[in-house]
């Protein structure tokens, strides 16, 4: 509570008036060094304000008398660092896909530039790894729907699949239970024969019933035993890796109303030589072929 102001006994300063529980406050200055240096970082602030941009308005801000922009300063940034790569990129797109693998010079930038376009383009939908997820390919495996040759990669990154682009890779699946191809009971069966070859399932009379619907509806793109047909981007329906999940009823729901995703083409946003480096950076995380 406030009290009136004396001098300390002890030290012989004025209190502030102020006491607490018998604790009196004594009226000390600030030390000379902590004024001077709040002094000095406000007299900095107001000159920061002036020479960079600082107050808000209603319909702008204050630019600041040097015209300093960060936004501009990364552009530039970016501009030196394209500059600076490209002057080791043309060396790689000025030279065929199979000879940059051949040159261990070239490789080594390939695989930095790929796997550094990888991460920035590839990643969220293919993981870091190229483990793939939910819907998007595996790409660290030998199961390709494309194929995994180096200039069947380059096609694919380059026009994508069902991307629009005239030259996109292009495959459609029927929608055998929402358009009536096939009766529920008649996608029961051929789901059973997938797992007969999913590895999931042993034969049975239901596959036996879903062999003859599949090989009456299935084999011009899947092939006459499920192998899959690369020239249609029909997958392969053995193996391990499968795209939308290898229970009975993600493969009922699969055929009743198939999912086809969409990769874009990254020639509208990669240059050339990047998209070569990405496919040999592909080709190298383990599943890519001769």
């Amino acid at each position: 509570m406030p009290t009136k102001i004396e001098k300390d006994a002890f030290s012989g300063r004025d209190t502030t008036g102020h006491e607490w529980d018998g604790l009196k406050e004594l009226n000390n200055p600030l030390p000379s060094w902590w004024f001077w240096t709040f002094v000095a970082t406000v007299v900095w602030s107001i000159g920061f304000c002036i020479v960079y941009p600082s107050v808000p308005g209603i319909s702008g801000y204050f630019g600041g008398i040097w015209g300093y922009s960060t936004r501009d300063a990364v552009t530039a940034d970016v501009a030196a660092l394209a500059a600076q790569r490209a002057q080791v990129l043309d060396k790689i797109k000025d030279v065929p896909i199979e000879k940059v693998r051949q040159d261990p010079t070239l490789m080594a930038v390939a695989n930095t530039a790929g796997r550094i376009a990888f991460a920035n383009n590839c990643q969220p939908c293919h993981g870091a790894g190229g483990e793939g997820r939910p819907g998007y390919p595996v790409l660290a495996s030998d199961r390709w729907i494309w194929g995994g040759k180096l200039a069947d990669l380059q096609q694919t990154i380059t026009f994508g699949i069902r991307s629009g682009h005239a030259e996109a890779r292009q495959s459609q699946m029927l929608r055998f239970g929402v358009d009536g191809v096939l009766k529920p009971e008649e996608i029961a069966s051929a789901a059973d024969y997938v797992m007969t070859l999913y590895g999931k399932a042993q034969p049975s009379p239901a596959a036996a019933k879903g062999q003859a619907i599949f090989a009456e509806n299935c084999v011009a793109c899947h092939g006459d035993s499920g192998e899959g047909k690369r020239e249609v981007g029909g997958p392969s329906l053995k193996g391990a890796v499968h795209l939308y999940g290898d229970t009975r009823e993600a493969v009922i729901a699969q055929i009743t109303n198939p999912r086809m995703g969409v990769m874009p083409n990254w020639n509208a946003r990669l240059d050339a030589a990047t998209i070569k480096a990405l496919a040999l950076y592909v080709h190298a995380l383990g599943g890519g072929e001769n």
